[in-house]
């Protein structure tokens, strides 16, 4: 299907799900979730992001490429790099808690900027989340996270994902979870 036909289906559809009279409805279609997974090609995010800047007009978008490099630069480059390679076994120690060092960390931020944009009273949309492979950080992590489900307001995840056999792959590698979300595809 050409993209300006499926983008605008899709587009069409979360607005849908996010308007007032609907929101109610997606924690009943998710398991008890409150997030909505919006599922694009990997080669189209931008086109799609754009798009979305443009439609969504009460959300706050949450640019985790962006929040990586910050905790990055809050860790320092050669700490990150040695803190990084101390946990060679378990990378994901470096990004979430389940560690000692108890600085925030990368999910702490990620849920932190969830929050900002609920006392907004805006729409969390996380962005860019290609940034979390490797991170150990999933989006089942992400949306279980009572700030999330307790919510009036869902949260919405741009997911670059792509079908095979059936199945959905984050980055069209990592079989995806659409567990606790409503999956706009």
């Amino acid at each position: 299907m050409p993209y300006s036909t499926e983008h605008r289906r899709k587009f069409n559809d979360l607005i849908a799900q996010l308007s007032a009279e609907n929101r109610h409805k997606i924690k009943s279609k998710a398991n008890g979730g409150n997030t909505i997974l919006f599922v694009y090609p990997p080669e189209d995010e931008e086109k799609y992001l754009d798009e979305a800047l443009i439609l969504l007009e009460d959300a706050s978008f949450i640019d985790l490429n962006q929040l990586l490099i910050t905790y990055i630069d809050q860790i320092g480059l050669n700490d990150f790099k040695e803190f990084y390679e101390a946990y060679e076994t378990n990378r994901s120690e470096v990004f979430k808690k389940n560690r000692i060092d108890e600085r925030e960390d990368l999910f702490d931020m990620i849920i932190a900027e969830i929050g900002k944009a609920y006392l907004a009273n805006q729409i969390p949309v996380l962005i860019h989340t290609g940034a979390l492979y490797g991170t150990g950080i999933e989006n089942d992590n992400i949306m279980a996270d009572p700030i999330i489900i307790r919510h009036k307001i869902p949260l919405v995840v741009f997911y670059p994902a792509t079908h095979k056999n059936g199945n959905l792959f984050f980055l069209n590698v990592k079989p995806a979870s659409k567990y606790r979300c409503n999956l706009i595809d």
